[in-house]
């Protein structure tokens, strides 16, 4: 479990003697710091900036009534995720007595609630640690009412469900990482710290699985395929600060909404996506290297592996939205549960990205689309928070895990001498 830590017991694992009092505390943080961020996209209250919660009632609602007849929307070059993702975008019909976008709240808020227990309730028994719950709480609320209107909490419910599961039940562990890469592909990079192939199967099962299920329930089910790859540099990537930092120097190009964000058009742009897969595949390379050379995997290895991995997915792409932030502060939560993760200080950096984000996006998003010294700031801030975060994980993990030259090495049996189970 993923609680407070009190004294030893004969086994030398830490027995949670605070459980009377810190539940109390942390549900009541949670329920304190989510009851603003439900009033504003219920509009209760207006949050500043652009309306976040249009992507749910204008693009979520206009593709739940494509789905609900019976194909995916392949018009729609904005349907940009793989199948599953439907079941999201549908989930709302579970409750019909409630408007669209109200039950989606509905459903998010439930889904933001699940991640919490999770993340006090499962997990490791041995060298538990609190601050996972913790960081959960503080981290998801900086990114203010963006949590609640985009379906990235849901994903993040069943990637945190996924790590947590990992040690003990790798099988669990791979049918919801396989089940939820089909829902928004991320969640595939949970597996790169999995050493029992079993994880790796029941990934695989599921995954064909789910695909074949949907190919055969309706239409279109891999046309999102092609509208990923025809996506630009968004305004908010780490490549896009070389067109902001151009638009001051003469740069012709332009700020225009395409396949469903702010991007980039004009010169170069082409180029600059281009290198940007080109180091999202340098970044797989560096990932499969690693698994080569580590030698140790500790339980705290699996969810520390997939932290680094994600913040590799996301610091390369060339989208980086202001909902990615809810897949880092999940699995840096997840990190967290473990007393002997090597990940706190990424993980501090990922915590101090999230307000950034949200003085980004939505409250400053009128100064990232013009380029002003305002919205530079920002980006530079928040993006290099990220860049930090990926560089302090990558060499952290390759550290703990990976022998050093002329040095003794440490056999990935040797995690089994103390009784400690190896990760997933």
């Amino acid at each position: 479990m993923c609680s407070s830590a009190g004294q030893a017991d004969g086994t030398g694992a830490q027995v949670d003697t605070g459980a009377g009092r810190s539940p109390v505390w942390l549900l009541g943080v949670w329920a304190a710091t989510r009851l603003p961020l439900l009033l504003f996209v219920l509009k209760v209250f207006v949050f500043p900036g652009p309306d976040v919660t249009s992507d749910v009632s204008v693009i979520y609602q206009g593709w739940y009534e494509v789905l609900r007849h019976g194909t995916f929307p392949l018009s729609d070059v904005t349907w940009q995720y793989p199948p599953a993702a439907a079941l999201a975008v549908l989930s709302p019909g579970l409750l019909p007595f409630l408007s669209y976008p109200n039950a989606f709240f509905a459903l998010a808020v439930l889904a933001d609630l699940l991640v919490l227990l999770l993340l006090r309730y499962a997990g490791p028994r041995a060298r538990r640690s609190p601050l996972g719950a913790w960081a959960w709480v503080a981290g998801a609320a900086l990114l203010g009412p963006t949590l609640y209107a985009r379906y990235d909490v849901m994903v993040t419910a069943v990637a945190v469900a996924s790590l947590l599961a990992g040690t003990r039940h790798p099988r669990l562990m791979g049918a919801l990482a396989g089940f939820g890469a089909l829902v928004k592909v991320w969640p595939a990079l949970l597996l790169v710290g999995a050493v029992r192939r079993r994880a790796w199967v029941a990934a695989a099962v599921t995954a064909a699985g789910v695909s074949l299920v949907a190919a055969l329930a309706m239409p279109g089910a891999f046309a999102f395929l092609a509208f990923q790859r025809n996506r630009g540099t968004e305004v908010e990537s780490l490549g896009s600060l070389v067109f902001h930092v151009a638009r001051h120097f003469g740069w012709s190009g332009q700020v225009l909404l395409n396949y469903g964000s702010v991007e980039f058009l004009g010169p170069y742009v082409d180029l600059v996506s281009t290198a940007a897969l080109a180091l999202t595949g340098a970044a797989f390379g560096w990932l499969l290297l690693w698994r080569l050379m580590a030698t140790r995997f500790r339980p705290h290895t699996l969810p520390d592996a997939a932290l680094v991995a994600v913040l590799l997915f996301v610091v390369t792409s060339r989208v980086i939205s202001p909902q990615y932030l809810v897949w880092l502060v999940g699995v840096a939560a997840v990190c967290l549960c473990h007393r002997d993760t090597r990940m706190r200080p990424p993980a501090a950096l990922v915590l101090a990205a999230t307000p950034v984000t949200v003085l980004e996006f939505p409250l400053g998003f009128d100064h990232v689309v013009s380029s002003d010294a305002t919205g530079l700031t920002l980006l530079f801030v928040r993006n290099g928070l990220l860049v930090a975060a990926t560089v302090v994980a990558a060499v952290r993990l390759w550290r703990s895990t990976v022998p050093r030259r002329g040095g003794a090495s440490f056999p990935a049996q040797a995690a089994r001498t103390n009784g400690t189970p190896v990760s997933s």
